[in-house]
């Protein structure tokens, strides 16, 4: 098929690139000039595993293509993607703007009729929006053509976002005509062949169900981290607990993680979009609240934790943070609790230096310079810290020296937002540790020495 997917952005890069490389036509449409100029010299605005030869791969083949040329993109297009963003507003609702103005660029260019389809993650009755600003475009021009639309949300993790396409557990299809659902069929089709993953729903369904997902997930790890809290005073492991509870089969393990909550350009922003919208249609939306809530004070949990054992003394300490990006295989660094730690050990006055293998200019943008620095290695972070927080669980930060730490970090203290270790051996090498709702972690229950350095 000829294709056009509007933004070159992360979900419209991962979808272009992956329906070239089963033998579309595509053409990605972005009009930031820099980005295109970038994207045409064979490097990403972003990180993620296995996209970059993909993308080469397609583009040097001519299936992949980025333009700016939108009305060339849609003059051959059987389906248009719409792939822009949708920040949050002031009020927590998703910003459709961007939807709205592609919408009605791509009903600008049609010449022939065409789909519609809004893969950008929206809120209910946006596809509603679409069509009306389509319709009345096409009514303006007295174009004879018709533009029909439809939802095709996404549900890529970051660091396996090529995987996620290639490889679905689901594909949400939502329409009222089942000639576009048999067209999106045919396209999926090459990612559709051990057994039947596409769903397909009534529109508004769609919409929802990808909000709805992302709020489940979310709800998990607020829900953890809550328990996690109650461990820590009870003298509980929640590692042992996570173990425990997540072999129930109704249950299961994943998103059963306690650590500094969760961030990124997703979670965040769309269980508060979320919220907006219930209160928009005046429903209640008291667990989605309180699944806000507790992310918010879990991003607090480290940096008590830290000042605490300082003893609320911070100001002219240094402290090494490895991991900047919400999560390891990304750069992203929107809402990484990493930065919002840092951000409150600088306001204290202490001094930080990052490492991350990939994300460090991205936080040394966001940052600035001020009191903070990026290592070029984890090793180098430490020297001279007094201690180390771990706020990222990239594969290199698994298993480190710990003897090695104890002798470079002044108060020998170790803050594990993600519970990499086990507290007893990083006990028995020299450090103080403490986790997230780990047993003996919470100073009541199990005081550990305050070395001279805190003193």
């Amino acid at each position: 098929m000829n294709l056009a997917v509007i933004g070159a952005g992360y979900v419209g890069l991962v979808t272009g690139a992956c329906l070239a490389d089963v033998g579309n036509r595509v053409h990605c449409v972005d009009r930031d000039a820099a980005r295109l100029h970038q994207l045409r010299g064979g490097h990403l605005p972003i990180y993620e595993p296995g996209l970059d030869a993909l993308a080469a791969r397609n583009a040097s083949s001519g299936r992949l293509v980025f333009t700016d040329d939108l009305p060339g993109a849609v003059a051959d297009a059987d389906a248009v993607f719409i792939a822009v963003g949708t920040p949050s507003r002031e009020d927590g609702a998703a910003d459709i703007g961007q939807v709205l103005q592609a919408a009605a660029d791509i009903a600008r260019s049609a010449t022939r009729d065409l789909l519609v389809v809004v893969k950008s993650t929206v809120p209910v009755g946006t596809c509603d929006r679409v069509r009306e600003v389509v319709e009345a475009e096409l009514a303006r021009r007295g174009a004879p053509c018709e533009l029909r639309v439809a939802s095709n949300p996404e549900f890529l993790k970051e660091g396996h976002a090529v995987e996620d396409f290639q490889r679905p557990d689901r594909i949400v299809i939502g329409t009222s005509d089942d000639d576009d659902c048999a067209l999106l069929r045919t396209l999926y089709a090459p990612y559709n062949r051990n057994h039947d993953r596409l769903i397909c729903m009534d529109i508004r369904s769609a919409e929802f169900t990808k909000y709805a997902s992302n709020a489940m997930l979310a709800a998990r790890i607020s829900l953890m981290n809550e328990l996690a809290c109650l461990a820590e005073k009870v003298d509980a492991d929640i590692e042992s607990v996570r173990r425990g509870t997540g072999s129930d089969p109704r249950i299961g393990y994943d998103f059963l993680y306690a650590g500094a909550g969760y961030g990124g350009s997703c979670l965040p922003k769309d269980v508060r979009a979320l919220i907006r919208l219930a209160d928009e249609y005046g429903a209640a939306a008291d667990i989605l609240g309180s699944v806000q809530a507790v992310n918010l004070r879990q991003r607090a949990l480290l940096y008590e934790k830290i000042d605490r054992f300082f003893r609320g003394r911070l100001a002219g300490r240094r402290i090494a943070v490895w991991g900047l990006a919400f999560k390891p295989a990304t750069d992203d660094i929107r809402e990484a609790p990493s930065i919002d730690l840092i951000g409150r050990l600088l306001r204290a006055g202490a001094t930080v230096r990052g490492y991350d293998p990939v994300a460090g200019a991205n936080a040394l943008r966001v940052l600035g310079q001020d009191g903070f620095s990026i290592a070029d290695d984890a090793r180098a972070a430490c020297q001279g810290a007094d201690a180390l927080v771990v706020m990222t669980e990239w594969r290199e930060f698994k298993s480190p020296d710990f003897r090695g730490l104890a002798r470079a970090l002044r108060a020998r203290a170790v803050f594990d937002a993600r519970n990499l270790y086990d507290p007893g051996y990083v006990r028995s090498c020299g450090l103080h540790y403490e986790g997230v709702g780990r047993a003996g972690g919470h100073p009541a229950h199990r005081p550990s020495p305050v070395p001279a350095a805190v003193r």
